[in-house]
């Protein structure tokens, strides 16, 4: 459905031999134009509600939870500026272990970052290097100026760690309520339609170059 939607492009295909005067015009999705939700309307509790994406749980599965619809999925994605669900989802709890297990030699020992808690002049969550975690600085405790070592108000993150809170931080969407779903699809269709213009063909179709 939503490739159906998605207006169509006529490019020139230059021949690489003689005669060079010769062309054929090639039809293809134009991808290029790109619909964007303002992220304004998240704020509108009227239009979109938060939802937690479940573990496992797929944009076909959960369009045709919330819509009764799996082919209903680009509305999620989109709704949500998701590029690309391969990236932009969040994976499963095995997606992760896999994916660790086979770009890293051991994930849940190596270190990606450090991070500090709340204490003195420091948030908790700052990001900080190996040289900070090792080092001795100085804290203005309650007025009382104390040498710690980094490493006694800094926490380790391991690779494993880092990769699953960015993971967890993909599962809080918001999802168009049902009763709006027409009116989006409706709105996203005119959204398509070209504007008359020097290479416009029809509402579907305009030339390049």
């Amino acid at each position: 459905m939503y490739f159906r939607n998605i207006p169509n492009i006529g490019y020139d295909e230059k021949p690489i031999k003689y005669p060079f005067s010769d062309s054929d015009v090639k039809i293809a999705k134009n991808f290029f134009r790109r619909y964007k939700v303002n992220e304004d309307v998240f704020s509108l509790a009227v239009y979109f509600q938060k939802y937690g994406i479940m573990d496992g749980e797929r944009p076909d599965t959960l369009a045709d939870k919330a819509y009764g619809n799996p082919h209903y999925d680009w509305i999620i994605l989109i709704t949500n500026n998701m590029i690309n669900a391969q990236y932009d989802w969040p994976l499963s709890s095995h997606e992760i272990y896999e994916t660790l297990e086979k770009e890293y030699d051991d994930a849940f020992a190596e270190i990606h970052h450090y991070e500090t808690i709340e204490i003195a002049q420091y948030k908790a969550g700052t990001i900080v290097d190996e040289t900070f975690y090792n080092d001795t600085h100085k804290l203005n405790i309650n007025g009382t100026v104390q040498d710690k070592l980094g490493s006694s108000f800094c926490n380790a993150i391991s690779v494993a760690e880092w990769f699953t809170k960015e993971n967890e931080k993909k599962r809080e969407i918001y999802l168009l309520k049902p009763s709006y779903t027409s009116q989006f699809i409706d709105d996203f269709r005119r959204n398509n339609k070209y504007e008359k213009s020097s290479r416009y063909i029809n509402k579907r179709l305009k030339a390049t170059g």
